[in-house]
């Protein structure tokens, strides 16, 4: 089995081991399993039954970590995207009235077109296109935002109308926990802890179901182990793909946000995790990334297929990185959690957010390294590459966050006489992001 698994994912190619590439997929599904409970309240929304839908989240998400393992030989995981379902449900469903099945179809056909510019070698170009100090800044603006979500997720940072965030009460159980879980795994990663990271969380979520916190558990033991997935049908190839060719005009304007939020979701999230993973050539660029892209629009159309809004590659694919893997391997693992999950749900909804917020802000902490990488640069570099950085977390987007990056950088090039030397694509690029935002404030 060691030889088979070697041959598949090039193990020792990558300096690594298929027990190694395993805690890293348990360790990246355990980061993203709130997924399961989370897309489901979201769509359901719109209309469509929760049930279904915590099926159709786990099939789309298998198959997007299996088509990245195959296709690419990432440690990336996939699952449906948090953001664009939210677009699903409350911009397009609620607010433009379009039926959820429509919906659907709308996500199929981004998928489809998602799939045209992989194979035609563009999303490459696009890839490639982006300034290397802009990328540093990608990685370090997508650690930040991990560890925003951890300390949301622990409420040690919380919502505040005056300031928009302040700190919460880190005596709380959950918060205390993730704080203690945070400096174990620091601890245990100095010290080479292998599976540190997964380790703490189990810790950790043990030691909820002994605590309260106003009035109820941290998490609770689960009554059943297992449970038969059921209601599959309801959401199982529902799609509407005649709508586009109905109402055109509806249509059209819904299928190009879906195309440009996935697009660069996708490609910051890849290019940030796969530079921490040293994925990246000698020239600083991703072999496979093409690959992987085609992987997360393939990924697209079978959640589409499912009954779930766009499936993406996720950030909290870092954790797995963290923990060692390198690569599609860690992917194939994940996949399989997820479809364990479809059995194994009453135990996975168990891990609390005290479990999972520490590893996303050691995560985060661990990416932010990126930025020594703009020590000694110009400053035309490192300012754009700063405000990506810091856009990132703030606008709660890695679309924003690059788009105004990337924005800024085309501005300070050609205000400060370096117009000639960025790439005609780089112009194009932003030409993109500035109707993406003329779009958006029409919408």
């Amino acid at each position: 089995m060691k030889i088979l698994l070697d041959r598949l994912f090039a193990l020792k190619e990558h300096g690594t081991t298929p027990w190694r590439e395993m805690m890293a997929g348990l360790t990246t599904f355990a980061a993203m399993a709130y997924i399961l409970a989370v897309n489901p309240e979201i769509l359901a929304q719109a209309g469509m039954d929760r049930t279904a839908l915590i099926s159709a989240t786990a099939l789309a998400a298998a198959l997007g970590c299996f088509l990245m393992a195959a296709l690419a030989n990432y440690p990336i995981a996939l699952a449906p995207g948090m953001g664009p379902n939210a677009y699903f449900a409350f911009i397009v469903v609620l607010g433009m009235g379009v039926p959820w099945q429509a919906a659907l179809g709308l996500v199929f056909w981004n998928g489809v077109v998602f799939t045209l510019l992989s194979v035609s070698g563009l999303r490459t170009k696009v890839a490639e296109c982006l300034p290397p100090a802009l990328q540093t800044g990608i990685q370090a603006g997508i650690g930040l935002f991990i560890a925003l979500l951890g300390f949301k997720a622990a409420g040690i940072v919380v919502a505040d109308p005056a300031t928009l965030v302040t700190g919460g009460n880190i005596f709380k159980p959950t918060a205390f926990l993730a704080l203690l879980g945070l400096f174990a795994m620091i601890v245990l990663t100095i010290r080479r802890v292998p599976g540190a990271i997964i380790l703490v969380m189990g810790a950790v979520t043990v030691a909820g179901v002994f605590l309260t916190e106003e009035g109820s558990r941290v998490t609770s033991a689960p009554s059943q182990l297992m449970a038969l997935p059921t209601h599959l049908s309801e959401t199982f190839l529902a799609l509407d793909l005649g709508f586009p060719f109905r109402d055109p005009q509806a249509a059209l304007p819904v299928i190009i946000t879906l195309l440009l939020l996935d697009f660069f979701d996708s490609l910051g999230t890849i290019i940030g995790v796969s530079r921490r993973a040293k994925l990246v050539d000698a020239d600083g660029r991703l072999p496979k990334i093409g690959q992987a892209l085609t992987a997360d629009a393939l990924a697209t159309m079978g959640g589409a297929l499912f009954g779930t809004s766009t499936t993406t590659s996720y950030v909290e694919s870092a954790a797995g990185i963290e923990s060692g893997g390198r690569t599609g391997l860690t992917a194939a693992v994940a996949g399989m959690c997820f479809l364990l999950a479809l059995f194994f749900a009453p135990l996975i909804v168990c891990i609390p957010a005290a479990a999972t917020a520490p590893t996303l802000i050691m995560v985060g902490i661990i990416m932010t390294e990126a930025l020594h990488e703009l020590k000694g640069g110009a400053l035309e570099d490192w300012a754009p590459a700063v405000l990506t950085t810091v856009l990132i977390p703030l606008t709660f987007s890695i679309t924003h966050g690059i788009a105004l990056g990337l924005l800024a950088y085309l501005a300070i090039g050609v205000c400060c006489g370096r117009a000639r030397k960025i790439p005609a694509l780089t112009y194009a690029l932003g030409v993109v992001f500035a109707g993406f935002y003329l779009l958006e404030q029409l919408g």
